[in-house]
């Protein structure tokens, strides 16, 4: 403690640590990356459970590999670990950790044990894994995970993620656009509680994509679906006879059984009528 302090009185030591607790800082004066208003907020938030519902096209691939680069700079030695639908998505999100690592000064290889995988000067990781249940157990300690494009991940890969911050209680960011009113991404959205911190960023928060385009969008792609791909909302999937919110008000805790099943009891079906 007395050495970082003592660091902390040199004009470089000051610095870096002014950029260690302010990731907005860091952002714009060391990745030379300029946020927009919602992912300025973003960054200025406390990440610790963070829902990110966004549209297609904002950044959130971008900002978010902006953040995984923090993390791993700011703590040595830590693991974070990005969690997609596919390793070809996977390995997109350490592309572009990777452009932000060389504007540090950092010259990009893996980490020898993983093939999408970052590996810093002061030994902290950044390890991108494939959506498959059967292939990712094993990591332990996570200071971050990102779950990218959650709404088209497993709800199984999901449970079989989550213990990697178990003994760290470390942080754990959700993004996506919306894919229809089903899975883990939905309802943590909807019925997640107050542990969540949750931003919604429609196409019509982000300056770069233009309302002429979000025009011929609408025309193009019907309104459902382009509620769902630029308006960030949770559209019923297509192809079903009844909407989730009818299903969901066709039931009621306040019915009571006619025959509750109580300890050693054992339901039988009905006689056989015979003629």
């Amino acid at each position: 403690m007395r050495k970082i302090e003592q660091e902390k009185k040199t004009p470089e030591g000051f610095n870096r640590y002014l950029f260690e607790v302010d990731m907005l800082r860091f952002v714009r004066e060391r990745l030379h990356f300029s946020p927009d208003t919602k992912q300025t907020e973003l960054l200025r938030g406390n990440i610790h459970r963070v829902l990110l519902n966004c549209t297609r096209q904002w950044g959130k691939s971008t900002i978010t590999a902006a953040i995984a680069l923090h993390r791993a700079w700011t703590r040595p030695a830590s693991m974070t670990i990005v969690v997609s639908p596919s390793a070809r998505q996977s390995g997109e999100f350490l592309r572009k950790a990777n452009l932000f690592a060389k504007k540090l000064g950092i010259r990009a290889r893996g980490d020898g044990d993983n093939p999408i995988s970052l590996l810093l000067p002061n030994d902290s990781r950044v390890v991108g894994l494939p959506g498959s249940e059967a292939t990712v157990r094993g990591f332990s300690s996570v200071s971050l995970m990102v779950i990218d494009e959650a709404a088209r991940v497993t709800d199984e890969l999901y449970k079989a993620v989550r213990p990697f911050l178990a003994a760290s209680d470390g942080d754990l960011m959700l993004m996506s656009t919306p894919w229809g009113k089903r899975g883990f991404f939905y309802e943590e959205w909807v019925n997640g509680g107050a542990r969540w911190q949750r931003f919604k960023v429609p196409a019509t928060a982000c300056p770069r994509i233009r309302p002429e385009f979000l025009q011929e969008e609408r025309h193009a792609l019907g309104e459902k679906w382009f509620s769902q791909e630029y308006l960030c909302e949770f559209s019923d999937v297509g192809g079903t006879l009844f909407s989730r919110d009818v299903i969901n008000r066709a039931f009621s805790d306040d019915v009571k059984p006619l025959f509750p099943v109580g300890e050693g009891f054992s339901p039988r079906p009905p006689a056989i009528l015979k003629s």
